[in-house]
């Protein structure tokens, strides 16, 4: 069974930077189409960044693109996600999620089977 745990958020100002990281046990992270998703109380859960297993072809949301980067240590078994230039509306609690379906990518929320508990992150001066 996968078991996943983010950590890394925190509180930063407006424009600053923050990484957050996703462990993974039980097994490898290799095996998994991953994302990492969002959300604040009364929104849905929103994604943000993707990430292939077989390939690492990447994907971001319009409101990410060119600030966040998403990567992965399989060495580590680690999922990484690099924020940059962080504006207030970034701010929200971050799950990593992982799947084994192999379909359109990136995948739809439901299709994931794996959840982090969430970090917090809050951007504000």
């Amino acid at each position: 069974q996968l078991e996943l745990v983010e950590s890394g958020g925190g509180l930063v100002q407006p424009g600053g930077s923050l990484r957050l990281s996703c462990a993974a046990s039980g097994d490898t992270l290799a095996n998994y189409n991953l994302g990492w998703f969002r959300q604040v109380p009364g929104k849905e859960r929103e994604g943000v960044s993707y990430i292939r297993c077989f390939d690492d072809m990447t994907a971001y949301a319009d409101s990410v693109k060119g600030r966040f980067t998403i990567s992965r240590d399989n060495a580590k078994n680690t999922v990484l996600l690099q924020m940059n230039s962080l504006k207030p509306d970034d701010t929200a609690i971050y799950y990593c999620t992982a799947t084994v379906v192999d379909g359109p990518f990136p995948p739809p929320k439901d299709e994931y089977d794996y959840w982090g508990q969430g970090t917090q992150v809050t951007v504000s001066s």
